[in-house]
């Protein structure tokens, strides 16, 4: 381990998976591939939401901004994590790792609250239809999309100030791909409990209150849709946010997997265990990304429209 300075730590490892090497071949290629995909993906989905003055409403200003926030969060991790896959052992300098760090998570916590937000349009929108014009007013929807990104960037900046301040004098191997915050605090070698508070305040603002203000939103337009009484508007009512809702189950459904599934007491089944936690972290940080545009544009006629409308090769007409 480098140290200089009455040993200051200068810069981590990143092992990821060097210990597998066909399978970091593998995932190389397939990882490559997504990223290409979520560039274009978001990209399109962005360039036609900006052309298309039909798709200037808060819903899709939402959207576009949680495809900015994609391509944030992967470009800030994902050509680290191709670096790593081509070096047997990948040192990163300590400002550098930090800095990784405050991005990674900083796009994370902004995609939580940001998907909040989006579920709270929606529940303005099937369940006070004739208000929601008055009530998403364009200095509001503004408002609640730059209130997501300070607060995601607000809590990084906490949550990395305090990590800056620890001491790491025993280990500087990171068991990960990227500077993982959970995975930089195993490392410390001093009292991490005002880190854990403050990690179990920013979960409690960036996650739990967001979800639960996407599960009360959601019970609110069933029981809304459930009292709609033609079959035809039932399902128009429920298509307006069946997208949200299949990458908000992604989203959680990934995160409370990575964090909330036991441990094995076995220690044969250690290794295995770390390949398996690396496979769904790759998932949760490239997969999802690339999964959203797709969602939305594939179960959107809005958005199909316009882009075929961007190509030249039919006018806009009106979707759900």
């Amino acid at each position: 381990m480098e140290r200089r300075n009455n040993s200051v730590l200068t810069e981590f490892v990143l092992v990821g998976l060097s210990a597998h090497p066909r399978l970091q071949t593998v995932l190389f290629v397939l990882i490559l591939w997504t990223y290409v995909m979520i560039l274009l993906g978001n990209g399109v989905l962005i360039s036609v939401i900006i052309y298309d003055s039909h798709l200037h409403t808060p819903m899709y200003f939402f959207l576009c901004n949680l495809s900015f926030l994609d391509i944030c969060y992967t470009s800030s991790s994902v050509p680290l994590i191709l670096d790593t896959f081509l070096t047997i052992r990948k040192t990163i300098s300590f400002s550098g790792c930090m800095v990784q760090m405050f991005l990674s998570f900083s796009m994370g916590a902004t995609e939580c609250v940001l998907l909040g937000m989006m579920a709270l349009d929606r529940y303005v929108a099937i369940c006070h239809p004739l208000r929601y014009p008055v009530i998403m007013s364009r200095s509001a929807y503004v408002l609640m999309a730059a209130g997501s990104w300070v607060t995601g960037l607000v809590d990084s900046m906490v949550q990395t100030s305090l990590a800056i301040q620890l001491p790491f004098c025993a280990n500087n191997v990171i068991s990960h791909f990227v500077c993982e915050i959970l995975a930089i605090l195993k490392l410390a070698c001093a009292d991490i409990s005002i880190n854990v508070i403050s990690m179990a305040g920013s979960n409690l603002i960036v996650l739990v209150i967001p979800l639960l203000l996407i599960s009360a939103s959601y019970i609110f337009i069933v029981s809304t849709i459930l009292r709609i009484p033609s079959t035809e508007g039932k399902h128009k009512a429920f298509s307006t946010c069946s997208a949200h809702l299949t990458v908000v189950i992604i989203f959680y459904g990934t995160i409370f997997f990575m964090y909330a599934k036991p441990k094995s007491t076995n220690p044969a089944d250690t290794d295995d265990q770390d390949i398996f936690e690396v496979l769904i972290s790759l998932f949760y940080g490239v997969m999802t990304p690339m999964l959203n545009p797709l969602i939305y544009s594939l179960r959107n006629k809005d958005v199909k429209a316009a882009v075929m409308n961007m190509l030249g090769r039919k006018p806009f007409s009106d979707g759900i």
